[in-house]
């Protein structure tokens, strides 16, 4: 166990909220990182208990922590990246710049599931196309206790996160992990899914440039970049999904703002797609959209 004194780590705290408000950084992602690695709780930190101590217990040696701060102020490294983990639903999920960081949107993916009255397949095969850190794959497996999850990426890193947070979940033994480009690991499933759900790369050439720091510089291109105007892999997902998915099956993705009324074109002009619905997030933007096969 490492320590510090009060009084050191109250002059430290006091400077690093000032370097939070010059940088434009939200003073929770300071209350979060300290939560997690030292033994003062969110109450303690606001109240300002640490003045009065003698020593504060740390996780980690005093200049790991203050050397952490410091990237996220000067680099602006994600405090998600940090900390490695975040809470998305009722998991908690390591991450690291192999994946993705979950956003709380897409914990709605798995609201519309159970809310729209398209869990109707719930003892079938349901897949996650580029699963990341495995989030939506947990969420499927958390919903349809009954169902096999399939969850595919094509990179091997991410895959190994997703596999350990299956583990560090106790869902290790529901979910089922193929590297691979989309569909591509599945042949064998080909017209045997219940259905897919999906968070591919939807940010577009000209919108990368437009990107914050924390997002552009530190997390995964390959999750991010969809091509020119961002839907290169959403088309992918649309063409092939038909062979995949058994009649009546479920095809539900996450966008970006101003992309959900053009999915829906695609999907209508591909044929094979019927019941097309767009559906919003809680800021009210058009989010996901979804489908199901003809």
């Amino acid at each position: 166990m490492f320590n510090v004194s009060g009084r050191e780590f109250a002059d430290w705290f006091a400077q690093a909220q000032q370097q939070a408000i010059a940088a434009g950084i939200d003073r929770a992602e300071l209350i979060w990182l300290l939560k997690a690695w030292t033994d003062l709780d969110r109450l303690g930190l606001q109240l300002g208990d640490y003045q009065q101590r003698e020593r504060v217990h740390l996780v980690k040696p005093w200049e790991a922590i203050k050397s952490a701060w410091e990237r996220r102020v000067v680099e602006r490294c994600p405090v998600q990246y940090l900390v490695g983990q975040v809470s998305w639903r009722n998991f908690q999920l390591k991450v690291t710049p192999a994946v993705l960081i979950p956003r709380p949107e897409t914990e709605l993916i798995i609201d519309i599931l159970q809310s729209q009255g398209y869990a109707s397949h719930t003892t079938g095969h349901w897949v996650d196309l580029g699963t990341g850190s495995g989030a939506i794959a947990l969420g499927l497996a958390d919903l349809f206790p009954h169902a096999t999850i399939h969850a595919v990426d094509q990179s091997r890193d991410a895959l190994a996160i997703a596999q350990e947070n299956a583990r560090l979940n106790d869902f290790d033994d529901r979910l089922n992990f193929y590297q691979g480009h989309w569909w591509d690991p599945l042949t064998a499933l080909q017209g045997n899914i219940a259905g897919m759900v999906s968070n591919p790369p939807y940010i577009s050439q000209p919108e990368l440039a437009r990107l914050q720091p924390e997002v552009i510089d530190h997390e995964p291109l390959s999750a991010l970049a969809g091509g020119e105007d961002g839907l290169d892999s959403v088309r992918q997902i649309i063409r092939r999904s038909p062979l995949y998915l058994q009649k009546g099956g479920l095809w539900l993705v996450e966008l970006m703002a101003g992309q959900a009324s053009m999915v829906a074109d695609l999907l209508d002009q591909q044929g094979n797609y019927q019941t097309i619905s767009i559906h919003k997030d809680l800021a009210g933007i058009d989010r996901f959209v979804a489908a199901t096969i003809a």
